[in-house]
Formats: structure tokens, sequence, C-alpha cells
């Protein structure tokens, strides 16, 4: 059962955990909203495969839409589930942030980074961005608990 102060002490990381969902949630429905961003992607893909057929880029831009709704649905389900162990009060609710975090941060490291066959970089740089966008919050959460112990 957690205490009052536990509570307290909880609130500003929690509310930054429902920020950090939130974002989540916004980068991973962000190229579903805008239209012009799938629009972006295809043309990076044609840009770095010339040969390609639209066919062809119709395919790899539906496998990167895919591939960035599982990372943005798991993503959301770690904060979720981060949230859900603050508020029974889990001990170990640190260390799981911490982990996601890092997890989290060698994604969006390797969405800005990682180069496929073409010698350019896989992923639109757009995407790549919003890939990091959801490790601010998460950094924020585990510099306030840092702050606070």
């Amino acid at each position: 059962m957690t205490t009052l102060k536990q509570r307290s002490h909880n609130r500003t990381p929690l509310a930054m955990m429902s920020i950090g969902a939130g974002v989540t949630a916004i980068a991973a429905l962000f190229p579903f909203i805008d239209q012009s961003t799938t629009t972006v992607l295809a043309d990076h893909i044609k840009a770095s495969y010339p040969a390609y057929e639209p066919g062809a880029i119709g395919a790899a831009v539906a496998a990167y839409l895919a591939i960035l709704s599982t990372i943005g649905v798991l993503g959301l389900l770690g904060w979720l589930g981060t949230i859900w162990m603050v508020r029974v009060g889990k001990r170990w609710a640190r260390w799981l942030a911490t982990g996601l975090l890092a997890i989290a941060i060698c994604i969006a490291i390797a969405a800005l980074t990682v180069r496929d066959t073409s010698g350019d970089v896989g992923l639109a740089p757009l995407l790549g961005w919003l890939q990091v966008l959801p490790c601010i919050p998460g950094l924020a959460v585990v510099a306030l608990w840092r702050r606070a112990t």
C-alpha cells in the first residue's frame, strides 16, 4: 500500500508519464493523420531507390508504417505499464522506466542513423525525429526521480 508521501512524491513523474504516453500516441498516429508525411516517406524511398516501381514504393511505405505503428503501440504499452506500476507502488517501477527509456533511445538512434542498402538513411528524417519525441518526457521522468532521491 502506498503512503501519502509516496503518492505526492510520484505525482510529477506520473504527470510526465501521462504526457509521454500522449506524445507516443501522437507520434504513432501522425503518419496516418498527416497524409503529407506518407508522401515524404514515399519520396524518400523513391530517391533512395529510383528503379522501384510505384507498387514497390507503396509496399515499402506500408512496411515502414506497420513497423512505426508497432513501435508506437509497444511504447504506449510501456508507458501505461509503468504508470500502473508506479500507482500500485512497485519499487522497481523506476528501474522499469529507466530500462524502457534506454530501449526507446536505442530505437530513436536507429531510426535516425541506420542506413539501408542504398547508402541513404532508411527512414525519412521527419519520421526518425518523431521517434525522438517520446524520449523527452522519459528523460524528464528519470531525471525527476534521480533528483528526488
